[in-house]
């Protein structure tokens, strides 16, 4: 089933084209990636649909309803959560109050408990420092917490953007494995990623970004094996 479509879609500053005409689906179930070198317009596109961006042109559909007007905190009721890029915790507020702030839509705060659960079992080590200050945690940590944080909405769908930006080597390879268990967990997952190494292997289908169009698509095993992606993304040539 069609989770999220987005059908000619354009995205504006000023009158700068970051977006033009895209379209693309993603399906229940799936971890999809957008790879793309900077300013590509993965966060665009990402922005875009949680709804912190307007499009000038196009439509956004969510399980089949158009959403391309909802405002944004609606559409995270609606089953839409996003880690942005940068992580974007509150950095005065303990992990606890953090993830709190993940659920401030939800009508049904009183049976958190499983979600608070399932956050520590992904991610022990903030169940070891809930009442860490978020500002005080490492890179890596505040990554989790941002994860976190967004799984607390209970998404159907899960924006991630550049989870690995700037991470250690040990703590982007246990990044990418728990999107993978996030994933396998029934929350589907859209990937904005530079790492397109990494990007590709955990993604049923991917898409290339190239200023502002998607120029490539398949499954994240072809675009892997593909001499012209491996040369401009991958490092080789």
């Amino acid at each position: 089933m069609t989770l999220l479509e987005l059908k000619n879609i354009s995205v504006s500053y000023g009158r700068i084209e970051a977006i033009h005409d895209m379209s693309f689906s993603v399906e229940e179930g799936e971890i999809v990636s957008l790879i793309g070198a900077n300013g590509a317009g993965k966060s665009t596109t990402m922005k875009t649909i949680s709804g912190i961006l307007n499009p000038s042109a196009g439509s956004i559909l969510f399980d089949g309803q158009d959403i391309t007007k909802m405002k944004a905190h609606i559409r995270v009721i609606r089953g839409i959560s996003q880690a942005p890029e940068g992580r974007g915790i509150f950095p005065g507020m303990t992990v606890m109050e953090n993830l709190d702030m993940g659920a401030f839509g939800r009508k049904d705060r009183s049976n958190m408990g499983p979600d608070f659960e399932r956050v520590f079992s992904l991610f022990p080590r903030l169940a070891e420092r809930k009442t860490q200050v978020g500002g005080t945690m490492s890179g890596g940590e505040q990554q989790m917490l941002a994860i976190g944080r967004a799984l607390m909405s209970n998404p159907r769908l899960l924006l991630l953007d550049e989870p690995s930006m700037g991470l250690a080597p040990q703590f982007i390879r246990q990044i990418f494995s728990i999107i993978t268990e996030i994933n396998q967990q029934g929350t589907t997952v859209l990937l904005v990623e530079q790492n397109a190494n990494q990007a590709l292997a955990r993604a049923h289908r991917a898409f290339v970004l190239e200023t502002g169009s998607i120029t490539r698509s398949g499954t994240g095993r072809e675009l892997l094996s593909d001499p012209a992606i491996k040369e401009a993304y991958l490092g080789v040539g």
